[in-house]
């Protein structure tokens, strides 16, 4: 059942959904506030799975009973059936944290993924990364990255895929938007992980997986769910959504993750009380940061409004703001 859930397949092409509306108050004042998290949530969540906004905010008795079989089989989650990492990128990563491995011992160990080394080559001859001498070698195209830029690509090449995967008759779209959420929020808790204390690489890689359960669920969504549901009310998503960080952790100890990554997403988990790891609350507020974004990129929040009042408090309010101008300068390289 899970090889199916996590594995990619075509779905009939159809006009993509239209997105939420947004409603637009005339003459709002400039310093208006932005929604709570719980509405930014709950409307990242509807973008991803190509839904409009809620008719009604409490869950109907179908609802419940749809959400009740959903948690059931969740219980039941069997983690064979989940993809399988590139042998290689455990490997990396330990090889990574070995300062005495020599550049050509890394360029040997990427080798054995001719796919990986295209995309470290192609890194590091982009403009970021450009020398004066032409790159000649996937030996000097290690040297140039550096051990951290390596660890990211590493990571971005094993990750897209299974994320990019995530499609259903609901989100026939959600794979793509799944990735660009996981590029953002992996870019903010590295920048907030500077912040809090972590290791800048585990928050980044925190931020990667943190939604890679949401593909299970879209796919859930498409066998449980009846169409008589219709938009789903903002309870029944978010329990969905309870259901689909469950299985995000399962997935990151199959993968064997690092231990802090696995024990932010415990806290991610336990949603009630608020993390207590320095890891936990980069990926409390870097999940939030990252939806924002994504959202005002697709014109579907404003980005004048003032969303300090929107993150968790894990942070100072300023080093919130310095998160969302640096994802803005990242991703939305043409704005001030």
């Amino acid at each position: 059942m899970w090889r199916r859930l996590f594995a990619a397949r075509k779905v009939p092409s159809r006009p993509a959904p239209a997105p939420p509306i947004v409603t637009v108050v005339a003459d709002a004042p400039v310093c208006e506030m932005a929604p709570p998290l719980t509405v930014v949530e709950d409307r990242f969540h509807r973008f991803v799975l190509g839904l409009p906004a809620a008719v009604s905010d409490t869950a109907s008795g179908p609802e419940q009973a749809t959400l009740r079989r959903l948690e059931a089989i969740g219980e039941r989650f069997d983690v064979s059936g989940l993809p399988r990492l590139p042998s290689v990128l455990p490997q990396l990563l330990r090889a990574l944290r070995n300062d005495n491995l020599a550049g050509s011992q890394l360029a040997a160990l990427i080798g054995r993924d001719p796919v990986l080394v295209g995309e470290v080559m192609r890194v590091a001859g982009s403009a970021h990364f450009r020398s004066a001498q032409p790159i000649h070698s996937l030996q000097h195209a290690v040297v140039l990255l550096g051990r951290d830029a390596l660890r990211r690509v590493a990571t971005l090449h094993v990750m897209k895929p299974i994320l990019q995967a995530s499609a259903g008759m609901r989100g026939h779209m959600a794979g793509p938007w799944l990735w660009e959420h996981a590029e953002r929020c992996a870019h903010a808790a590295a920048f907030l992980g500077r912040h809090g204390g972590c290791d800048p690489f585990e928050a980044f890689l925190a931020g990667m997986v943190c939604h890679t359960g949401t593909g299970a669920i879209v796919r859930l969504l498409d066998q449980e769910a009846p169409p008589s549901l219709g938009p789903f009310s903002p309870v029944f998503l978010a329990g969905c959504m309870r259901i689909g960080a469950r299985l995000s952790l399962r997935a990151v100890r199959h993968w064997e993750m690092p231990a802090n990554v696995i024990e932010a997403l415990v806290e991610r988990v336990n949603a009630l009380h608020a993390p207590a790891s320095s890891l936990g609350k980069v990926l409390a507020c870097a999940d939030p940061l990252a939806m924002v974004q994504l959202l005002v990129e697709r014109d579907l929040l404003d980005a004048e409004l003032d969303y300090s009042a929107t993150w968790p408090d894990s942070f100072p309010t300023p080093v919130m703001r310095r998160g969302q101008l640096d994802l803005r300068r990242q991703f939305m390289p043409t704005q001030d």
